[in-house]
This record gives structure tokens, C-alpha cells and sequence, in this order.
């Protein structure tokens, strides 16, 4: 039985939301979405939390979440910077955009020893998933290979009204293990009710089919894979576009599907994923936390 840890990716700005959407109140108390996250977490057994952070936005963090949080968990933070690399790697001169997903857990590397949950700071994920992850986590163990796990969202629960979303829309074996994740963009769901991303050729998207929202199960060995992988990623895509090219989580997972080393169970769930893409997606948020709030899911003074 192991103490899985949460491990929460916050040094993304969220460009298109346009302004630091991890700490905005949207509660009806004036909580933040982590809020809703770690209370959840906590409910499902977690009793750590990591959040992986830019180091200048500590002090807005600690005051928005880590006073909170620290009076149910062991809160600790990570810095996501160009210099948190494995000694042989440096970083382009001239870059500043962040790394990547994939290179944000990287750098929980030399804090986090036991099983570990991914998530997002700006999704609220429902206590369902954390529950499952929970249980998958605290019994999780490598034997031949890597057993990883994520939460897959039906792809309907995941959207917005107000513009379109990127998702890593998941394909699985009859088992429920990860057989393929493509990051499919511009989805929406269309006048006629269908589901449709219109990125490359385009195509439609199943209602029921599992999309990943970025909550991953992991075990320490992918600490040690993801610093193989930087090194690939450094090799192969960064020198093709050293300002832009990102090393992405869900790429990571699937490099080590494929490469028959690990298998990632998707653990489905009828929860429906909330979150503030755009602006306009606050008023439509806000109402939802009201209305659970209302009806007893939270307390009013979380």
C-alpha cells in the first residue's frame, strides 16, 4: 500500500484566457478551482501535494492555495525553469517560452519517490477521478513493465460553448489499457449536434470516446524515462524549432506504449470536466460550483 502523491502542473500563464486563470476566485465563496481540486484529492486519500510553479509566482500561490492546503497536506513546490535539466542538456539561447508538460513533471524528479497523480491547476476534474486514481495509485506496482493509468473524460463532458479546445483523444484495447493518444485541436461540437475537430483533413469525434483532460497515474519509473525522452526531445525536435517545440506529457506516455515498455489503464469516469479556456467560460463555471455547492457536493466555506 503506498501514499500516492498529487502533483499539480501550475506555471502555465493561460495565454488565451489572458491573465493568471489558476488563482482567479470562481467559487461562490471566492474559491479558486485548485480549491475544489485539493479538497477532492484529500476526500480520496491524498495527503501531499506538489505544485510545480514559475519561481516568481510562489508568494501568489502560497497565499491563494498553500496556507489552505497545508492545513490538510504536506504542500511542497518545484520551479518548471529553462535551467531544471538533466547536467548535459542547456537550454536554446534566446528561449523563454516553458518546456512543456512533459518537462514540468521532469523537474519533481528529486521530491516525489512514491506513485504520483498529473493534473492541471485550471481543470476542475470532479471527486470521482480523484477517488479512482487514488485506488489505482495506492496498489500501484511495475513488474515487467511500467503500469501507468489516466482518467478518460467522455469528449462531450470536456467542452466549451465558447470556442473550441484541444483534447488527446484516446483510443483503447478490449483490456481498457491506452493502445493510442492523438492531440487532436480545434474541436466543437457543431449546429447538428456532432462533434468535430478541424485541424489536417478534420473528421468527427464519438460522443462516449475517451479524451485525456491531463490527469495521469504514474509510478517514480517515469521520472527516469522522462529523462531519456528530454534527451531525445533535445536531439530530434528542439534543434528543428529551438524557440517553439514543446515535449508534451501525453507524448511521453505514448512513446512508451508503443516502445512496448509501459501500459497506461483508462480509468472512465461520468464526471464532467469544468474548466476556464476562455473568458467568456467564467459566468458558466461559476454557476456550476453554485449549483454543487447548493446541493451539499461542497461546502460553502471551502
Amino acid at each position: 500500500m503506498y501514499q500516492p502523491v498529487l502533483v499539480i502542473m501550475a506555471a502555465g500563464m493561460g495565454s488565451r484566457y489572458g491573465g493568471l486563470k489558476q488563482i482567479d476566485p470562481l467559487g461562490p465563496s471566492g474559491q479558486i478551482i485548485l480549491d475544489y481540486s485539493i479538497y477532492d484529492a484529500y476526500r480520496a486519500g491524498f495527503r501531499r501535494v506538489v505544485f510545480i510553479i514559475k519561481p516568481e509566482l510562489q508568494q501568489a500561490f502560497e497565499q491563494a492555495i498553500g496556507q489552505k492546503a497545508r492545513r490538510y497536506m504536506q504542500v511542497d513546490y518545484v520551479y518548471q525553469t529553462l535551467t531544471a535539466l538533466p547536467n548535459d542538456l542547456t537550454a536554446p539561447e534566446g528561449r523563454e517560452k516553458p518546456l512543456g508538460t512533459g518537462h514540468a513533471v521532469y523537474c519533481v524528479k528529486d521530491v516525489v519517490d512514491q506513485p504520483f497523480a498529473v493534473i492541471n491547476a485550471d481543470d476542475f476534474y470532479g471527486a470521482d477521478a480523484f477517488a479512482q486514481m487514488y485506488e489505482f495509485l495506492s496498489q500501484a506496482q511495475d513488474d515487467d513493465k511500467y503500469r501507468y493509468c489516466m482518467v478518460g473524460y467522455a469528449v462531450e463532458n470536456t467542452l466549451t460553448e465558447n470556442g473550441t479546445v484541444s483534447r488527446g483523444v484516446c483510443t483503447t484495447d478490449a483490456d481498457g489499457f491506452l493502445t493510442d493518444i492523438v492531440e487532436r485541436t480545434k474541436i466543437a461540437r457543431t449546429p447538428d449536434g456532432s462533434i468535430r475537430f478541424t485541424d489536417g483533413e478534420g473528421g468527427e469525434i464519438a460522443p462516449g470516446t475517451p479524451v485525456s483532460m491531463n490527469l495521469w497515474g504514474f509510478t517514480p519509473s517515469f521520472l527516469h524515462a522522462l529523462d531519456a525522452q528530454l534527451h531525445e526531445f533535445f536531439a530530434n525536435k528542439l534543434s528543428l524549432d529551438p524557440m517553439k517545440a514543446e515535449f508534451y506529457l501525453p507524448a511521453a506516455v505514448d512513446t512508451l506504449i508503443t516502445q512496448g515498455k509501459a501500459t497506461a489503464r483508462v480509468l472512465t469516469t461520468s464526471a464532467k470536466w469544468f474548466g476556464v479556456t476562455y473568458q467568456q467560460d467564467k459566468p458558466s463555471v461559476q454557476a456550476a460550483l453554485r449549483e454543487m455547492t447548493e446541493a451539499g457536493i461542497y461546502p460553502a466555506d471551502l
